[in-house]
């Protein structure tokens, strides 16, 4: 069975529909600009181009189980080059929005597991902390891995540079009372 349901794909298009521009997928001539300018494709599992044929053709799953969206790096050249005015970065970051709700993807990838635990700290603490945030994605990737990074970790300790204890943001209870607000009806 697919990962993702009628449902989930619904709620996706009327999310990538409500994109300024969004709609524009539709018009793909696949003529592979987006690829072409994309700093990160050779990474890829599926090129920019064909992320768009798969999400026109309801592969929503084959998608989102892909690295491609996490290896986005946001840097709009396939946006600003499309000929057709294709919003594809913003389309990326809706599929990784919607990934991380409903925890789909390979749940071990680094990739995944780097952005669930980035958005949990922040939800925390209104911020990021990078030595939680390392800690948890070596201990959900492979811990043993850390000890290699011991070294460099003491020395940025040392030089100041990697405080022990994260900081809260002032506000952070009511940071969360938005947020919530904002999912409710974002899911509206």
């Amino acid at each position: 069975m697919a990962v993702a349901s009628l449902d989930l794909r619904e709620v996706f298009l009327q999310k990538l529909y409500s994109i300024p521009n969004g709609r524009k997928v539709n018009e793909c001539i696949q003529c592979g600009t987006c690829s072409a300018s994309c700093p990160t494709s050779h990474a890829m599992d599926y090129s920019p181009r064909e992320i768009i044929a798969a999400l026109r053709a309801g592969m929503l799953d084959r998608v989102l189980r892909s690295n491609t969206v996490w290896l986005c790096s946001s840097c709009y050249s396939c946006s600003v080059r499309c000929p057709a005015g294709i919003p594809f970065t913003d389309v990326m970051y809706e599929l990784k929005r919607l990934g991380v709700k409903h925890r789909i993807g390979d749940k071990g990838a680094p990739n995944t597991v780097m952005a669930r635990e980035f958005v949990h700290l922040v939800d925390r603490r209104g911020r990021n902390h990078e030595p939680a945030l390392i800690r948890q994605y070596f201990l959900h990737t492979n811990p043993l891995r850390a000890l290699r990074q011991f070294p460099l970790a003491l020395r940025l300790w040392w030089r100041g540079r990697m405080p022990l204890r994260g900081h809260t943001i002032k506000g952070a209870a009511g940071l969360r009372r938005m947020m919530a607000a904002i999912e409710e009806n974002g899911s509206k």
